[in-house]
């Protein structure tokens, strides 16, 4: 159950991040360096992916924290992230990773983004990228967090860096990609860097 106030503090020194994204994992591994935490993935714990049934970013990156943080007796920590298009009325939102395949095919991924939107006949190229972060106990207490980030696509896609769909997404006020940008100015501005923000704050800072 989610307490309202106080949040709950994290005072161990090592948790599960509840991914099998090796892009998402080294984000979150780079984003808990100042804080000395041992971070193991779920891959090397051997937990399965659970199936995402919620029907938002928050409860499925609540699911797959709690299932990680039961499994392995540790607390975990888990992202659900995704594009939300507004001239596709927010999709792929949730589906993101699915629209990719089993392969994990991005390319295709942004491909069809701008296939919807050419078929659709529109110009509007707005997008955000939003992501939740939950920290989950084993005692199955949770605390989450949601940031986003709102932009623009292009196409074709843009830069060999970050992952997913970061190469077709320019953050308003800039004009680079995701995929162009240095990881260590993504960091500082990504939808999964403002939800970590609200995560330190909350639950690690003194």
């Amino acid at each position: 159950m989610c307490a309202a106030a106080p949040r709950r503090r994290f005072t161990g020194t090592g948790l599960i991040v509840a991914t099998h994204n090796a892009g998402k994992l080294r984000e979150i591994v780079e984003l808990l360096a100042p804080y000395g935490i041992h971070v193991s993935s779920a891959a090397e714990h051997g937990l399965p992916e659970p199936e995402e049934t919620g029907t938002t970013f928050l409860a499925n990156a609540e699911l797959k924290a709690l299932a990680a943080a039961l499994a392995a007796g540790v607390p975990a920590l888990s992202d659900d992230s995704g594009l939300a298009v507004d001239g596709l009325d927010g999709a792929p939102g949730i589906y993101s990773a699915r629209w990719a395949g089993p392969a994990k095919d991005f390319g295709a991924a942004m491909a069809r983004v701008e296939r919807e939107l050419d078929e659709r006949g529109t110009t509007n190229r707005r997008a955000h990228f939003i992501s939740a972060l939950t920290l989950a106990w084993p005692d199955g207490h949770y605390e989450s967090f949601e940031g986003r980030i709102s932009g623009t696509l292009t196409f074709p896609p843009r830069g060999d860096r970050g992952f997913g769909y970061d190469p077709c997404f320019i953050p308003d006020g800039l004009n680079q990609t995701f995929g162009e940008m240095h990881e260590a100015t993504k960091h500082r501005i990504s939808h999964r860097a403002r939800a970590f923000s609200q995560l330190v704050e909350a639950c690690f800072a003194s």
